[in-house]
C-alpha cells in the first residue's frame, strides 16, 4: 500500500481509462459491465460512447473526464494512502461483486485482502437508545471474534458496532462521501481507526460530500459485503431497512434484534422478525444461522422483502451477444422499450419478454437510453424512464 505523502508511481493507462468509463455521466454500474462486455476495453468502450449516446438520443455530445481527471483522482488516493479496486480485478470483493449493479470501481482505505474474508453487516439507527448500542457494541465484539463486521460509520448503531468489533477482531466501514470527507464529521477519529486495523470503502469520489440520494447506494455495498445482515433499533422507514431489502434481494441472510413494542424505534427490526428475519439474542443466534454462501433465491421463508422482480434470466446479459437487427429496427426497439417504460421501476426481464425483437437489441437499446440520460437501471434489474430533459 502507498502511505500517505509518499509519491505515487504513475497509474497504467487501462486504471486510467477504466476509472473514466466508471465517472462518466449516465455509465451506471450496469452499464459499465454491459460496455466492458461488448467492446472488451475500458479505451474502445470510451471510443464507442459518444455514438451510443446520439443513437439513444442524447441531443449533445457526452462530456468525458479527462485522462489526466483521472490520474489525479488516482493520485490522491494514494496520497491518503488509499487505492482503487475496480470490477474484475482479483483484490475486488467476491461477495460485492455477485450484484447485479456491483459499483465499478470502489476506492480503499486499510487492508484490501480484509474484503474477501467472511463477514457480517451489523446496522441499525442513528437516533438509538443507550441498550441500543450496548447491544451493538456487545454483539460486535463477539461476532468479530470469528467474522470481519461491516457497516456505516454511521452515529448510534454504527458507530458502536465499529468500536465493538475493534475490540476484538477487524472491521470495514462503507461509506457515502469521498475518503476525503468523513462523515459525520465527529468520526474523522473513528474512520482513521478503523482504516489502520480494518478498512474503509466508498464508490464515491474525493471531494464528495455525503447526501441524503448516496446512502441508498452505500447501503448495497454494506449489503454486498457480507453473508447477512443484523438489524439493530430501526424504525419502519429507516435506511437500516433499505440495507436489510437490498440483502434480501442479493441473497443474503437477515437477522434482527428484538425491541420493546412501546419504541418506535424497534418497529422495524421486530417487523423483520415477524416476517421470518432470524430473531437475535446473541452472538450464537447469529454464527449458527449464517451460511457459507449467498443464496440466489433469497431466504427460504416468507421474508418481510417479497422478490420484486420474477428470478433472473436463464443466461446472463452479457452473453446476449450484438443485435443482428439493422439500424432501422434498432430504433424501432428504441421506441418500442421507451413505450414499455414508465417512471416505475420495470423488470429488464419484462422488457425483454414484451419486445418483438431479440433479447440483445433490446439489450441495446437499454444500454443507448441510459447513456442518453433518458432510463435509469435499478438494483434488481429493473429500469426506469426518467423525466425528459430537452430530448
Amino acid at each position: 500500500m502507498v502511505r500517505k505523502h509518499e509519491t505515487p508511481e504513475p497509474a497504467p493507462a487501462d486504471a486510467i481509462d477504466r476509472l473514466r468509463l466508471a465517472r462518466t455521466e449516465g455509465v451506471g454500474p450496469v452499464a459499465y459491465r454491459r460496455l466492458l462486455a461488448r467492446y472488451g476495453s475500458a479505451t474502445a468502450a470510451l471510443d464507442a460512447l459518444p455514438g451510443l449516446a446520439r443513437a439513444g438520443g442524447r441531443p449533445s455530445p457526452q462530456a468525458l473526464p479527462s485522462p489526466d481527471d483521472a490520474m489525479r483522482e488516482l493520485r490522491g488516493l494514494a496520497r491518503l494512502g488509499a487505492r482503487m479496486v475496480f470490477a474484475g480485478e482479483p483484490d475486488y470483493p467476491p461477495l460485492l461483486a455477485l450484484l447485479d449493479d456491483a459499483p465499478a470501481a470502489i476506492a480503499v482505505l486499510g487492508d484490501p485482502a480484509l474484503l474477501a474474508n467472511r463477514a457480517i453487516a451489523l446496522v441499525g439507527g442513528r437516533n438509538a437508545s443507550a441498550n441500543g448500542q450496548r447491544m451493538a457494541e456487545n454483539l460486535a465484539a463477539e461476532l468479530a471474534r470469528s467474522l470481519v463486521v461491516v457497516s456505516g460509520l454511521a452515529r448510534g448503531i454504527d458507530a458502536a458496532a465499529h468500536s465493538g468489533a475493534m475490540q476484538t477482531g477487524r472491521t470495514v466501514a462503507a461509506v457515502a462521501g469521498g475518503l476525503d470527507m468523513p462523515y459525520p464529521p465527529e468520526h474523522a477519529d473513528l474512520q482513521r481507526r478503523v482504516a489502520e486495523s480494518g478498512a474503509v470503502v466508498t464508490e464515491a469520489p474525493l471531494g464528495t460530500a455525503p447526501q441524503a440520494r448516496h446512502f441508498p447506494r452505500r447501503n448495497r455495498i454494506i449489503a454486498g459485503l457480507a453473508l447477512g445482515v443484523v438489524v439493530v433499533e430501526a424504525a419502519l422507514r429507516s435506511g437500516s431497512l433499505i440495507t436489510a431489502r437490498l440483502a434480501q434481494e442479493a441473497g443474503r441472510e437477515l437477522f434482527a434484534v428484538p425491541g420493546s413494542p412501546l419504541d418506535p424505534r424497534s418497529r422495524g427490526a421486530n417487523d423483520l422478525i415477524r416476517q421470518g428475519a432470524y430473531l437475535v439474542e446473541t452472538a450464537q443466534d447469529v454464527l449458527d444461522n449464517l451460511p457459507d454462501h449467498p443464496s440466489r433465491e433469497g431466504l427460504a421463508r416468507d421474508p418481510l422483502f417479497a422478490r420484486s422482480t420474477p428470478p433472473g434470466v436463464a443466461e446472463p446479459l452479457e452473453t446476449w451477444g450484438e443485435p443482428t437487427e439493422s439500424a432501422a429496427d434498432l430504433a424501432k426497439t428504441r421506441r418500442q422499450v421507451i413505450d414499455l417504460l414508465g417512471s416505475s421501476p420495470t423488470a429488464v426481464d419484462d422488457v425483454v419478454r414484451r419486445c418483438q425483437f431479440s433479447a440483445a437489441a433490446v439489450m441495446a437499446a437499454l444500454l443507448e437510453l441510459e447513456l442518453a440520460g433518458r432510463i435509469e437501471t435499478l438494483p434488481g434489474s429493473r429500469v426506469a424512464l426518467l423525466p425528459e430533459t430537452g430530448f
